[in-house]
């Protein structure tokens, strides 16, 4: 045995004398390297930091983490890869731990910050309907016509046959085998035994080419096409759609400067034939096997693979009426189809204003409403668009007073911004009506005796429900006779469709209180107005904050039911929506929302149609064709913007100076030309700052002149009767907004100082 003492290391960790030969090794070489490892690298590093003179010979030890150790530990220990991933993982790990605890102890908000998580992503499913429900409603709406596209059927519909579809031609060349053929039946098309298309090439012809020509009667806009050449999410740009939409749609009358085959972009056509009606019907089903689950498993379980709402049954088996029959435009015995009415709605809360103001004057501007001909004409009245305002005149909580439709209507008539549209002149196409919240939902089958159960939180957005404010019992001062005759139950809304009639003596801040809590209660009573408009009645519903800008008849063609895209996301805005009278989409619709407290909120719709795999049935067309700035506006598509530019919203009323010049040189024929509509998001400005008051000739000039004194007494004048016969144009505004264009450009055609879009001349 030695005895020689430990021999010293150097500072790597080996001796400074050899080994002696006879010495056993100290054990295995995997041991002795991870000694030196921690030799050479220690985990962590101390750091010694001075205090001050006063305490000589003293320190303060501070330890932290040696990095190039931990990594060169992790690698050898899981690999460079995933050593690297593992500890970059940590290092988040521990800052978002630090973050977290920081904002749980070091704030007011005791609460911890929640990661981002995607919408829907790990969300509650809203589905109350099986798999046999949602195939009874692709079935009805194939088979009434509202489905005239070849986009697929979602696989999890699980549909075994093929649906006859009368609203799609026979396809020429046999559909070619899907890639699934060899692992399932299911299919995800439909067979087409409709009337053949023509597609047409809708432009102006010489020497007619100052003006573009109307839409041809009867045709339609094949959105399946729009849908390839504008789809945000296959990175077209909402220029080149409008581009499409202008020249496919004859728009540029007379300046078309494309050269080459534009065959790609004729999207408009018109149905020549009959619907087959002889087709065979496909095969009874057979048996199938599909991802695993045999037919036995499915026989079991035929909603395998649906996620169910939590806590709530199934709904019970969905009724439908017969389907509809579809019937080609030309095969019509009148022109107007009466399944299909040519509807517009609109919903307006409180006194009327300048937004709607304009949104009837482009719908006078724009759509083919045969104005330009004599009452007496025999073609005045054929088959015109009609314009339903709906206006809700008191709080969005409770049932107008049994007077309140003549009060209503006195409200109107006195309103500069409303009366002209009571001219005889308008009487068949503007229509005024009133809303009552109780009775429409009362009139909605699928939820008339259900909804007065959620009436507590019947104004529900997006999950997030809004209280109703409380009805006020009679003053003291009313009597009591008074108070039997006009109280109702104080519940958001009265069984007896009448609302309570309050003192009149109320603070003006009280007032003022109730009235932006009605404002907010408005908004959300809108996004359920819209479904139930269109499901009682069918047509479009439109926002208040649009304007048309092209004529809608090709929208019309089109039998499907659509929305339209919530800018960049992938989800609906209803600010446009098309849907049909009773139709199984609004079943749907409202028994879903039934269950999931009445919510309409659009980014919950979205959840209820992608929840069963509906959204097909309810397109989401690209927002070029209704709101061409939103993508600008929230920073996108900028390196090729469309004209006009947006950066904001509020470019339309203030258009920066730089691109001033545009409006007034562009005119109405410069705007967004090709797109459908255009909404502005209610910034709620003036559309015409310097003459802000409807401008519309001899025939309204009493409102005219009730507006201008109204102003002037606004604005403190010495003699609020007295106002200028004529302006002087340098009085006017130098640079003119994008909204003051369009709103003289929309009264000029009224006063008969030009004619419409189409080239037409108003005719009293």
């Amino acid at each position: 045995m030695n005895n020689h003492y430990s021999p010293p290391y150097y500072s790597n960790g080996f001796s400074t004398q050899p080994r002696p030969k006879d010495d056993l090794p100290y054990g295995p070489p995997a041991y002795h390297a991870s000694t030196r490892e921690h030799h050479r690298s220690p985990w962590k590093v101390t750091l010694l930091l001075p205090v001050p003179a006063a305490m000589r010979g003293r320190g303060l030890y501070i330890c932290f983490p040696n990095l190039p150790a931990i990594h060169r530990r992790t690698v050898a220990s899981f690999g460079r890869r995933r050593g690297t991933l593992i500890l970059l993982f940590a290092c988040i790990s521990v800052v978002y731990l630090v973050f977290a605890l920081s904002q749980r102890y070091g704030t007011t908000e005791a609460q911890w910050p929640t990661p981002y998580v995607p919408l829907f992503q790990g969300e509650t499913s809203t589905l109350v309907y099986g798999r046999e429900d949602l195939q009874k409603i692709w079935h009805w709406e194939i088979a009434s016509g509202h489905y005239p596209s070849s986009r697929e059927i979602p696989r999890p519909v699980r549909l075994v046959t093929a649906p006859l579809n009368p609203a799609l031609p026979p396809r020429k060349v046999p559909r070619p085998p899907s890639r699934h053929t060899a692992q399932t039946s299911f299919v995800t098309h439909t067979i087409g035994h409709g009337a053949k298309r023509i597609y047409l090439d809708n432009q102006a012809r010489p020497p007619n080419v100052g003006y573009p020509p109307r839409p041809v009667p009867g045709s339609i806009a094949d959105l399946d096409i729009i849908m390839d050449l504008c789809d945000f999410s296959t990175f077209k740009y909402v220029r080149d759609c409008l581009e499409v939409l202008r020249t496919g749609g004859g728009l540029d009358n007379g300046m078309r400067v494309r050269r080459g085959n534009l065959d790609p972009w004729r999207y408009i056509y018109v149905e020549h034939g009959d619907v087959n009606k002889s087709a065979v019907a496909p095969a009874p089903p057979v048996p199938i096997r599909y991802e695993g689950i045999s037919q036995a498993a499915l026989y079991v379980d035929p909603d395998a693979g649906l996620r169910k709402k939590p806590r709530v049954e199934w709904e019970r088996p969905i009724e439908l009426p017969t389907p509809l029959e579809h019937r080609p435009y030309h095969t019509l015995p009148t022109t107007c189809d009466p399944e299909n009415p040519r509807i517009f709605h609109m919903f307006w809360r409180g006194p009327f204003a300048d937004p709607p103001y304009m949104a009837l004057l482009s719908f006078l501007f724009t759509q083919n409403l045969r104005l330009h001909l004599h009452e007496a004409d025999a073609d005045a009245l054929a088959c015109r668009p009609q314009f339903w305002m709906w206006i809700n005149p008191g709080p969005a909580a409770a049932v107008p007073n049994p007077f309140a439709q003549d009060e209503m209507f006195e409200q109107l008539q006195s309103s500069p911004w409303a009366s002209p549209f009571l001219h005889p002149r308008f009487k068949d196409i503007i229509s005024f009506k009133m809303w009552n919240t109780t009775e429409q939902l009362d009139s909605i089958p699928e939820v008339k005796d259900e909804w007065r159960t959620l009436r507590d939180t019947l104004f529900n957005s997006g999950g997030h429900v809004m209280s109703a404010p409380q009805q006020h019992e009679p003053e003291e001062e009313t009597s009591v006779a008074e108070a039997d005759a006009d109280a109702v139950p104080h519940t958001p809304l009265g069984e007896a469709g009448v609302a309570p009639i309050t003192a009149a003596a109320k603070s003006e801040a009280k007032a003022k209180s109730a009235d932006k809590a009605y404002d907010q209660l408005s908004v959300v009573l809108s996004d359920m107005a819209r479904f139930v408009l269109c499901h009682r009645y069918g047509g479009i519903y439109l926002d208040a904050d649009t304007m048309f800008l092209r004529d809608w008849e090709e929208l019309w063609g089109w039998k499907g039911q659509f929305a339209y895209r919530w800018s960049r996301l992938e989800k609906y805005n209803t600010a446009v929506l098309r849907m049909h009278k009773g139709s199984a989409l609004g079943t749907f619709l409202f028994r879903t929302a039934l269950k999931n407290g009445l919510d309409f909120h659009p980014m919950t719709v979205a959840k209820y149609m992608k929840d069963a795999h509906l959204e097909n049935l309810l397109l989401r067309l690209p927002d070029a064709l209704f709101d061409a700035a939103w993508l600008n506006t929230e920073s996108f598509q900028r390196d090729r913007p469309p004209q006009p530019y947006f950066q904001r919203f509020s470019d339309f009323f203030k258009t920066p100076t730089k691109e001033s010049a545009a409006p007034a040189a562009l005119g109405f024929e410069g705007f967004f030309r090709g797109a459908y509509s255009y909404h502005f998001h209610n910034p709620w400005k003036p559309f015409d700052m310097a003459r802000n008051w409807p401008d519309l000739g001899p025939h309204f000039i009493t409102g005219e002149r009730n507006a201008r004194v109204a102003l002037n007494f606004a604005a403190n004048k010495t003699d609020p009767e007295h106002i200028p016969p004529f302006e002087d144009v340098a009085d006017d505004m130098r640079d003119l907004s994008w909204s003051t264009v369009l709103k003289r450009t929309f009264e000029a055609y009224v006063r008969g100082e030009r004619p419409n879009m189409y080239g037409e001349w108003l005719v009293w």
